[in-house]
């Protein structure tokens, strides 16, 4: 999620927008989906429907995010004087500058998550307002004991009250990883580079492989999990792919559209009848409900890819879209931190109107991303720039 530009693209800032819109609209199906695979609540059917409906919409959100990630620190141009020599990225250097800008808000949030069902105790809210806010909690618990046991977690282990707090464990793998990988990536030539793309993409057929051939494949078995393609599998290819296309690609319009539509129906269509398909077995597992909304998939990655080349078309010149835009970018890390408190409370008042239940997902989108945003340029203005660094990122 944290990127940093040199100059501003509004392309690049358009694609992280479209991704936000979908992250938020990823979690605002939680409520939706949670009674109907493995969390609290009973299973509504109309529910159940349109969750997997615009569910299988959204899955796209986080490979965008790694894409544009990939895009803005792998391979950077060194400065004209030193050109001539590979400079690449300074490890200690850049683990200083991200990591903790990534960390304190983190720990911060993470902390105020897990606090929160014990402060709701506290202020005389029940155990079902635990689960109004965080369905997919794995206690409605408010006791402080449970608060302290998930903050003594936290250095390896996220609570599902903090669900989206799986990403940052991810993110910070990513950033200790990208000095060692770009130092190839800069040295590599674009068929290097698309060999290594095309065996990652091989490896996001392996959850089906597993799911349906064989639970061991190509080497793996009860006393080695890294087989085959391990070195080629996970968010290390979006990361490269999202460099590639914004490198070395260049497509216009109508072969955009050409390629972009099929690829992102035919995603969208494995990721809908799949899920659906899950939901009628017998006592599907967690890993089963997941698996076909898994991000290296080759249903997701057709998604993102077809995103991706699409928006990449789309350049906005208006001085306040580039404004709103470029406050996107320094809001958005808070925005990710905090727009999960409002998940439940915005789904059950958009219920209360008596929205229809196909709208209430995009509804729920379009309010919980504005008010995020709106929390989050409030704080930066009061917190000054050094506090807001510390709690916002």
């Amino acid at each position: 999620m944290k990127t940093a530009t040199t100059a501003r693209d509004t392309r690049l800032d358009l694609i992280r927008l479209v991704a936000f819109i979908l992250l938020v609209g990823c979690h605002a199906c939680d409520p939706f989906n949670a009674a109907a695979t493995y969390g609290s609540g009973v299973a509504n059917p109309e529910f159940t429907r349109w969750g997997a409906v615009w569910g299988s919409l959204v899955r796209p959100c986080v490979p965008l995010f790694v894409m544009l990630t990939g895009a803005l620190l792998l391979g950077r141009k060194p400065s004209a004087e030193v050109a001539a020599v590979p400079q690449g990225i300074e490890m200690g250097s850049f683990y200083r500058r991200r990591i903790p800008r990534v960390l304190w808000p983190f720990l911060i949030w993470s902390a105020a998550y897990y606090l929160f069902p014990f402060l709701l105790g506290l202020l005389g809210y029940g155990a079902e307002t635990v689960l109004l806010f965080f369905p997919w909690a794995e206690t409605s618990s408010q006791t402080f004991a449970t608060a302290l046991e998930r903050l003594m977690q936290l250095p390896y282990h996220f609570s599902y009250v903090a669900c989206h707090m799986w990403y940052i464990y991810m993110l910070i793998g990513l950033y200790l990883y990208i000095p060692v990988f770009n130092a190839w990536v800069e040295r590599a030539s674009q068929r290097q580079q698309q060999g290594f793309l095309l065996l990652w993409a091989a490896s996001t057929f392996l959850p089906y492989f597993r799911e349906f051939v064989a639970p061991y494949h190509f080497g793996t078995c009860d006393w080695n999990q890294f087989g085959l393609f391990y070195y080629f599998s996970g968010f290390s290819g979006y990361l490269l792919l999202g460099h590639y296309l914004y490198r070395h690609v260049r497509l216009s319009l109508l072969p955009s559209v050409l390629i972009a539509l099929p690829l992102f129906a035919a995603g969208y269509a494995v990721n809908l009848l799949g899920y659906r398909h899950i939901l009628t077995l017998a006592a599907p597992t967690p890993q089963q409900v997941e698996l076909f909304w898994t991000y290296c998939t080759p249903n997701v990655l057709a998604m993102t890819f077809a995103l991706f080349i699409l928006l990449f078309q789309i350049r906005l010149r208006h001085p306040l879209a580039v404004r709103l835009l470029s406050s996107l970018t320094c809001c958005g890390f808070g925005i990710y931190m905090i727009h999960y408190f409002f998940v439940g409370p915005i789904f059950q008042w958009v219920a209360g109107w008596c929205a229809p239940i196909s709208l209430r997902i995009p509804v729920a989108t379009f309010l919980i991303l504005p008010l995020s945003w709106a929390v989050v340029a409030l704080l930066r203005r009061l917190s000054g720039k050094r506090l807001s660094r510390i709690i916002l990122g």
